[in-house]
C-alpha cells in the first residue's frame, strides 16, 4: 500500500498531515498491518525532521503560483508549472499509490492533475472556511472531501463532503499548567497572555503588542512568540521599552517555541493572540479565550474569512489589522481578561467549536479507500 500526501508550503498544510500520518500508523500498529509507504510531494520539505522520524519520503515539485494580479512572474511560472506536471507524472506513475492526499495549495496542483491523468483517487481536505483554487478543481473529481469548517460545504459538491473538522497533532492537544508558571518564571495568580505568532512571526502584531507592552505587564504576564526572524529586534525594544519598569520580567520572548513550551504556555494562558491560520483549531482545542488579528490580504482573504468563521461560534473576537490602534487593542484584551463571564463563554463555545478525531476520521477512511484501491486491482 501506497500513499501520496500533497499540499503547499506553510504549516497549515503540513501539520494536518503528519497528524493523519500519525494516526495510519496508530491505527496499522493497532489493527497489526502494515503500514503503508507514504511520500510527501511540495515545492519544499517544510520540516525535514518530522518526515524523517515518520519515515516518509519526500519528492521535490516544482509548481508556479496561481496569482489573481497581474506580474510578469505569471508567465515564467506556467513554465514552472509544466515543468512540475511532468515530473509529478513520472514520480507518481513510477510509486502508483493507491490513494493522493491533497491538502490544497499551488505545490499541490501538479501532482493531483498527475493523479487525474493516471486515474487515481484523489482526497482532499480543506482547512479554510473558504475553498483554494486547487481544491475547488480537485473537488470535481474528488473520491472524498473533508472539511475543518462547516461554512466550506458551499465550495464543495454536497454529496462527496464530510465535516471532519482540523486534524491536529496529538501533542498539541494536551495543555501543561503543572510547573509551566515555574518554567516562566511567573506568578500564578496574574493571567497570562500567550501570543502565537507562527514560526515566521508576525510583525505587526509585535509591533502591536509593544505599543501598549507597558500597559500589559502592568496587568498581566505575557509569552511573545515573535518568530525567529523578528525576536532580536523585538527584544532590544522592548528591553528599551520597559528599562526601569519594575514588572519587566513579566514579559517573555521566544522566537520558535518547541512543542513542550507551547503547551505550557497554553496550560496557563488566560487569553491567546493568533492570526487566522489553522492555530485556530489548536486554540479551540485549548478551550481558550481568544482574539484573532487575520492577514488583510491573505490568498482569497480566507484568514479575514476563517476568523470571522470561528468568531460567529462565539469563541474569539477578531480584530482586522486596520484597527490594530493601541487603544482599541488594550480595550479589548481588558474586556475579556477583566470580565470572567465573556471569558468563560468564549472557553465553553471553543470546545463547542473544536471537532475532535478528525486525523483519525480521515486516517480510516484513507485506508478504507487504499484497501478497496488494492482490491480492484
Amino acid at each position: 500500500m501506497k500513499i501520496i500526501f500533497t499540499g503547499g508550503v506553510t504549516g497549515g498544510h503540513f501539520y494536518p498531515i503528519i497528524a493523519v500520518v500519525e494516526a495510519i500508523q496508530k491505527i496499522s500498529r493497532e489493527k497489526k498491518i502494515l503500514s503503508p509507504k507514504m511520500y510527501f510531494f511540495a515545492p519544499s520539505p517544510y520540516n525535514q525532521g518530522l518526515l524523517y522520524d515518520h519515515n516518509i519520503e519526500f519528492k521535490r515539485v516544482t509548481a508556479g503560483k496561481m496569482r489573481t494580479y497581474f506580474s510578469l512572474q505569471n508567465f515564467t511560472d506556467i513554465f514552472k508549472t509544466i515543468w512540475g506536471i511532468l515530473n509529478a507524472l513520472y514520480d507518481v506513475f513510477n510509486i502508483y499509490p493507491d490513494v493522493v492526499f491533497c491538502k490544497g495549495g499551488y505545490g499541490s496542483f501538479p501532482v493531483v492533475f498527475a493523479a487525474r491523468i493516471l486515474r487515481i483517487p484523489v482526497f482532499v481536505h480543506e482547512s479554510d472556511s473558504v475553498a483554494g483554487k486547487v481544491n475547488k478543481w480537485a473537488s470535481k473529481f474528488a473520491d472524498r472531501i473533508a472539511i475543518s469548517f462547516k461554512e466550506a460545504i458551499a465550495s464543495f459538491p454536497e454529496a462527496k463532503v464530510a465535516y471532519t473538522g482540523q486534524p491536529v497533532l496529538e501533542e498539541k492537544l494536551n495543555p501543561i499548567a503543572d510547573g509551566a508558571n515555574e518554567f516562566f518564571g511567573f506568578d500564578n495568580s496574574v493571567p497570562t497572555i500567550f501570543i502565537m505568532g507562527g514560526s515566521q512571526g508576525a510583525e505587526m502584531i509585535n509591533n502591536a503588542i509593544l505599543d501598549i507592552l507597558p500597559d500589559l505587564v502592568e496587568n498581566y504576564q505575557v509569552i511573545h512568540q515573535t518568530g525567529l526572524t523578528n525576536l532580536k529586534v523585538t527584544e532590544e525594544s522592548a528591553a528599551a521599552i520597559l528599562l526601569g519598569n519594575p514588572n519587566k520580567d513579566r514579559y517573555k520572548t521566544f522566537g520558535y517555541m518547541n512543542n513542550l513550551e507551547m503547551m505550557m504556555a497554553a496550560g496557563i494562558s488566560s487569553l491567546v493572540i493568533s492570526r487566522g491560520g489553522s492555530s485556530i483549531f489548536e486554540i479551540a482545542s485549548w478551550a481558550k479565550p481568544s482574539i484573532i488579528i487575520p492577514i488583510t490580504n491573505s490568498s482569497g482573504n480566507h484568514q479575514i474569512k476563517n476568523a470571522f468563521a470561528y468568531a460567529s461560534s462565539g469563541a474569539c473576537s477578531v480584530l482586522q489589522e486596520e484597527n490594530l490602534k493601541p487603544s482599541i487593542f488594550i480595550a479589548e484584551i481588558k474586556r475579556i481578561l477583566n470580565n470572567p463571564e465573556i471569558a468563560e463563554k468564549m472557553k465553553e463555545n471553543a470546545k463547542n467549536f473544536f471537532k475532535p478525531g478528525a486525523a483519525d476520521t480521515i486516517a480510516r477512511e484513507l485506508l478504507s479507500i487504499m484497501f478497496s484501491h488494492e482490491k480492484l486491482e
